[in-house]
């Protein structure tokens, strides 16, 4: 597969989020649908977590067994990369809340995260996870895996997508309505990284890049669900959150299933 052809094909997988945004745009959604599109963001959130830390931690598991046989320094590299990027990934959105939220003279909050806010913040954690999905479709088309490269792109689309929902919902959960530019917004920076991705993918292939932007994934991921649960608590409906929570996961791990099927 040519540079070119895989450059456009990793774009299609990474804008199909823009499928799932317009969820954002529905009218007077009823509260109890609120409360579901929370739950539903919050599930297919923390399946994403999972599953960018098990593939955070598979390269750093195999130095680790290197790191038995003498060869300590990729070992090192590599938790140091995880840490330092999880920690950049979550306590870099609580300082960014820090200053889009200003306290008050006495110490308290002026008011909480807007949905907006959230949204974007959303939208910048699956961006991170998106690049290093744009990388292994890079990688797999310049090492000659087409078919691999391939079921890439068609299972990351079908991800991609279950992900806009999980950029849209916190808006339906708290009653707003988006303009198309907002949408068209968050939805170039979570699915913009997978051609990003795709590009670098194929010009080199780094472990250590790979890790990092995990990590920075992982990090701001569970940020933003510890928001959601806040909202969520808030909504109510906890019966049928709890039903949000279920088919939210179950979306991403089905999924993740096809791309795991490919042989990813």
């Amino acid at each position: 597969m040519d540079f070119s052809t895989t450059v456009v094909l990793g774009a299609i997988a990474g804008f199909t989020i823009l499928l799932g945004l317009p969820l954002a745009r529905l009218k007077e959604p009823s509260r109890a649908l609120q409360g579901f599109c929370n739950a539903l963001a919050a599930g297919i959130l923390v399946f994403l977590l999972w599953d960018v830390i098990t593939k955070a931690s598979d390269p750093v598991n195999i130095a680790l067994a290197n790191a038995k046989h003498g060869a300590v320094a990729p070992f090192v590299g590599l938790v140091t990369l995880f840490v330092v990027g999880f920690g950049l990934g979550l306590l870099g959105l609580f300082y960014i809340e820090k200053t889009l939220i200003r306290p008050t003279a006495h110490g308290v909050r002026a008011g909480d995260v807007t949905p907006r806010q959230l949204a974007l913040m959303i939208a910048v954690g699956i961006g991170a996870h998106n690049f290093s999905e744009g990388l292994a479709i890079g990688q797999s088309a310049v090492t000659g895996a087409i078919s691999l490269a391939t079921i890439l792109i068609i299972g990351f689309g079908l991800h991609n997508m279950t992900e806009g929902f999980g950029i849209g919902a916190p808006l339906v959960a708290a009653g707003v309505r988006p303009s198309w530019r907002f949408l068209a917004l968050v939805g170039l920076i979570g699915g913009g990284p997978t051609f990003l991705g795709t590009i670098v993918g194929f010009g080199f292939q780094s472990t250590y890049v790979f890790v990092a932007f995990l990590s920075l994934a992982a990090g701001s991921i569970l940020y933003v669900v510890g928001e959601l649960l806040n909202a969520g608590r808030r909504l109510g409906f906890r019966e049928l959150a709890g039903w949000g929570l279920l088919l939210g996961f179950l979306a991403g791990y089905a999924t993740d299933l096809i791309v795991t099927w490919g042989g990813a």
